[in-house]
């Protein structure tokens, strides 16, 4: 039995304490400071969480951010952070103030997220890394999960299955094995950076293959639509799969990776009707990402949208539009607030 630690009480973070319980583990939750409001209320309504519209079983504790320094150092060998992309420099903060002139434990970060530094690509792994060095922690492993998995689904014990990726084989594989179940499957991968970015850029390419129904209904009835726009969907999800081979082996990655549960088993969930695919639908009616923003969605956080703004310009510098010509198209359909444009004479 392991002490593990999740940071953060979202959906994804609590869904994930359930494998974690049913290892036998001594499985806590710790909020962050801007949760503790919706913790009261959590243990308001008896652990229902409403993210999840399940309760969280009494056994896994959930505990207020004035518990956090208290709770991580008591001899924990699993951090899971189950924060948002945006939280990254917030828990480097804390981890550091804690751990400094110490052995930091392992991290498992179930976050995903890809951004530029110093005109470099740079995974939120590698971001988290280097935030830590700078506040003096070093010899930090870092461990990623990858592939399809949607919160509501683990909470309920639904059949998973996961990539757990780490540098060191021996390290994501006994993380691995301390997580599997009879419902939640897990596999090990050294491919951290594949793993890691197709679980990235899938986001983009959910809003590409997302644009199949918009694209057919511009020339056909919706009964039309409903039953063959999936004919559309299918030359987009072969292509995005071609170019996020080509995008992860760019950022030193393996492309079999792609082929696997971060890349195609993701791409396939994510594009079945998520935020980013019901964007891409509007986009592909004709809608400007800005005018599907305000009129449709206009409260959502659209993940793949805020990536394609934060890669655009070195994806540009990076890549023919020969090259990417669906991930390019995507993108600048989006930085450029213009109607989406697919070269499709160059898919291959």
């Amino acid at each position: 039995m392991a002490k593990i630690v999740i940071i953060g009480a979202g959906a994804m973070g609590s869904a994930f304490a359930l494998p974690c319980l049913d290892n036998n583990h001594d499985i806590n939750i710790v909020g962050t400071h801007l949760e503790d409001e919706f913790i009261d209320l959590l243990k308001k309504n008896n652990n229902l969480h409403p993210g999840l519209n399940t309760q969280i079983p009494q056994e896994i504790k959930i505990l207020k951010f004035e518990k956090f320094d208290e709770l991580l150092k008591s001899n924990v060998e699993l951090i899971v952070l189950g924060i948002s992309s945006k939280g990254i420099e917030w828990v480097a903060d804390q981890l550091s103030r804690l751990y400094i002139g110490g052995k930091i434990p392992k991290i498992l970060m179930l976050t995903k997220g890809l951004s530029i530094h110093n005109n470099k690509y740079e995974l939120l792994v590698d971001k988290l890394e280097r935030l830590l060095s700078e506040r003096k922690i070093a010899d930090v492993d870092i461990s990623a999960v990858g592939g399809p998995c949607l919160a509501a689904g683990l909470a309920n014990r639904v059949h998973s299955s996961v990539v757990i990726a780490n540098k060191n084989i021996q390290t994501a594989k006994q993380i691995a094995d301390m997580l599997n179940t009879s419902y939640y499957h897990t596999s090990h991968s050294n491919d951290l950076n594949g793993v890691e970015v197709s679980a990235a850029i899938k986001n983009i390419f959910s809003m590409a293959v997302g644009s199949a129904k918009g694209l057919c209904s511009q020339n056909v009835s919706n009964e039309v639509r409903e039953k063959n726009y999936l004919n559309t969907a299918a030359a987009l999800i072969k292509q995005s799969i071609h170019e996020m081979e080509i995008f992860v082996e760019h950022l030193k990655g393996k492309k079999e990776t792609v082929k696997g549960l971060a890349g195609l088993g993701d791409l396939y969930v994510s594009s079945g009707g998520g935020r980013n695919a019901k964007m891409g639908s509007y986009i592909g009616e004709g809608l400007t990402f800005s005018e599907a923003k305000k009129t449709k969605m206009e409260k959502v956080t659209v993940e793949g949208a805020d990536l394609a703004k934060e890669i655009a310009k070195k994806v540009n510098e990076d890549f023919d539009k020969k090259e990417l010509p669906l991930m390019l198209g995507m993108i600048n359909a989006i930085v450029d607030d213009k109607k989406l444009e697919i070269d499709w004479e160059s898919f291959r």
